[in-house]
């Protein structure tokens, strides 16, 4: 059955538990699984990163960074699977 269009927290809350969900399996895997090919596939991450950034504001200066975020393999599997999970339920 269809719904109307979801409003922009469900799907703030949906990726915000994917996130999580997935990280804590990323770091659960890294910690007990043995070395080799598949501990090397599922604990693959990339870290943007951004920064750092100055800024001179003749008063102040401030200088942020570098902010960079963690994204694996497992987090994006985490994001799809919380998705699954809210659109049956709800």
């Amino acid at each position: 059955m269809a719904q109307g269009p979801r409003r922009p927290l469900f799907y703030f809350g949906v990726l915000a538990t994917g996130f999580v969900v997935g990280g804590f399996l990323h770091s659960l895997l890294r910690r007990f699984l043995p070395q080799g090919p598949a501990k090397d596939i599922f604990t693959w991450a990339v870290t943007p990163t951004v920064g750092p950034v100055h800024m001179d504001l003749l008063v102040v200066s401030v200088t942020l960074g570098p902010i960079g975020f963690d994204v694996s393999l497992l987090a994006l599997v985490g994001v799809a699977l919380a998705y699954y999970v809210a659109r049956s339920i709800f």
